[in-house]
């Protein structure tokens, strides 16, 4: 019986399951990531550390009772999408991995915006925020010896693919589901812009070729191979975004469709036919498909996930320290939280683009609980996937979005979908199968290998519908009026974070 492993390198850890010929799932295993945030806006990874994690996780599956290594026929490897990082001529890091929550490139933001500005969204499909373009551009002015030694710039999945098959930078690609965070990129064409690399003094040498998710890259090394138990030979594919792994594992393939991927970033977006990059509200990205002719709009809170977790570490209190208890006492709270709202953005808004912006609460009283404070941070998170919906409308009003699939931690809390389901007016839909990206990447493997013809199929007959949550007509009125309170106080917290008062959002000098 054949065997596949997909691999998803996340922020707050390195995540690998191993299915069967059926891609039903097997087993799992889990290595926490280490990332290094010695002030504030500073966030990094170390490259072998990144690599590690998967030879660990992969290592734990193989030692797994269901695993047989020797029938292992693929590996699909996806990562965080937004950041970025360099090689050398020989394969090796040259740079750390310039996490997409390090917003020192914020100048540079500015810069592009200045010099390029509606016409890098056309081109790369995404909005200038602290991706991969900035980034590049601060290694360039910044750290000028580092940015020396590279040779190409690419996503973590390349790295380690690149790693595990002993290539050199030669070798190095680019997969196409993260052009739109690329800075450089020609989206529609799937090739480099000349016009933005001229722009921007850029190399184009530094930028490798692109290609598709599903393409075979090379084979596992014999010394990799017995650092995670596997034989050597095994094909490694090209593997996504972590965010497309995600949409494409969920079974979402026609229009009309828009998932929730409540990870570490809250993640809102839909499937579309054709490319529209959103030049109007600079809202929402668009990223391409694993497949072809589909598209996925999307828009993300930087670290909405993270919130949750701050607040039940920081503020959860002796006895109020899970998320089931916190959940607990949000649910005795009614929608609107008696009036109270919260900004979820501490590192700055990331779609519409606002580095100044920072995290809140408003319209704080005597009345308001722990269970207050909880319930509307989910809710501020709901309230930012509204906006999003409505310049998704606005962009495509052709394909209007009807119902909402949940993937990720988030999607365990009935509380949080409800609340999804009341702010938005869909209905939600969760799966048995949580790890949507894990599936999408082995799928990705096994297709891409030649070994698995239906791909759609497979995912579809995986993705068994688990729970179906259907909106309140009542509460959705009455979180609309809080919806367009929310985005109105937005607009006065902007203000206010870009005063003198406030310095945080400033570019720090790291």
């Amino acid at each position: 019986m054949r065997q596949w492993i997909g691999v998803d390198i996340g922020t707050q850890g390195t995540k690998a399951m191993l299915f069967d010929d059926e891609m039903r799932a097997l087993d799992s295993a889990f290595e926490a990531s280490q990332l290094v945030n010695p002030a504030e806006g500073v966030v990094w990874q170390e490259p072998e550390a990144i690599l590690q994690s998967v030879l660990h996780v992969i290592d734990k599956l193989m030692h797994a009772e269901r695993a047989e290594p020797d029938n292992v026929k693929g590996i699909g490897i996806d990562s965080q999408m937004a950041g970025i990082m360099g090689i050398d001529r020989n394969g090796e890091a040259a740079t750390v991995y310039d996490s997409w929550l390090d917003t020192r490139c914020m100048r540079y933001t500015e810069e592009i915006r200045q010099k390029a500005g509606k016409r890098s969204t056309e081109l790369t499909g995404g909005p200038v925020s602290c991706t991969h373009g900035p980034k590049i551009l601060w290694w360039k002015h910044k750290r000028p010896a580092e940015y020396a030694r590279v040779a190409k710039f690419l996503l973590p999945h390349a790295y380690v693919v690149g790693k595990l098959c002993g290539h050199n930078a030669a070798k190095a690609y680019f997969d196409h589901t993260c052009l739109q965070y690329s800075g450089f990129g020609d989206n529609l064409n799937r090739c480099w812009s000349e016009e933005l690399l001229e722009i921007f003094h850029v190399d184009g040498d530094c930028f490798p070729r692109i290609v598709s998710p599903f393409e075979v890259i090379g084979e596992l090394t014999p010394s990799y191979a017995r650092q995670c138990g596997l034989r050597p030979g095994v094909p490694l594919v090209a593997g996504a975004g972590d965010t497309a792994a995600s949409i494409y594992g969920s079974g979402m393939f026609e229009p009309g469709t828009a998932l929730d991927c409540a990870g570490t970033a809250s993640v809102f977006c839909a499937v579309v036919d054709r490319y529209v990059p959103d030049t109007i509200s600079e809202t929402l990205t668009m990223m391409r498909s694993p497949e072809e002719n589909r598209w996925y709009p999307l828009a993300y809170i930087a670290g909405g996930g993270l919130c949750l977790r701050w607040f039940r570490d920081e503020l959860g209190g002796k006895g109020c320290d899970t998320f089931p208890e916190l959940e607990r006492l949000a649910n005795r709270v009614p929608p609107g939280c008696d009036g109270l709202l919260f900004a979820p953005h501490f590192s700055g808004r990331a779609l519409p683009y606002d580095p100044s912006m920072r995290g809140a609460y408003i319209g704080l009283s005597w009345t308001h609980t722990r269970g207050h404070l909880y319930r509307a941070v989910m809710e501020s998170i709901a309230y930012e996937y509204a906006a999003y919906n409505k310049a998704m409308q606005k962009l495509l009003p052709d394909q209007p979005v009807q119902a909402l699939y949940a993937v990720g931690g988030g999607s365990k809390s009935a509380l949080f979908l409800q609340i999804k389901s009341d702010v938005l007016g869909l209905p939600v839909t969760t799966f048995s199968m949580e790890d949507a990206a894990l599936l999408g990447s082995a799928v990705i493997a096994a297709h891409g290998v030649g070994e698995l013809p239906d791909a759609r199929g497979a995912i579809l007959r995986a993705m068994t519908p688990q729970t179906q949550i259907k909106p309140d007509a009542q509460t959705h009125c009455t979180y609309a009026a809080h919806q367009a309170a929310y985005e109105e106080t937005l607009k006065h917290l902007s203000e206010l974070y870009h005063s003198d008062v406030y310095r945080t959002g400033r570019e720090t000098s790291g």
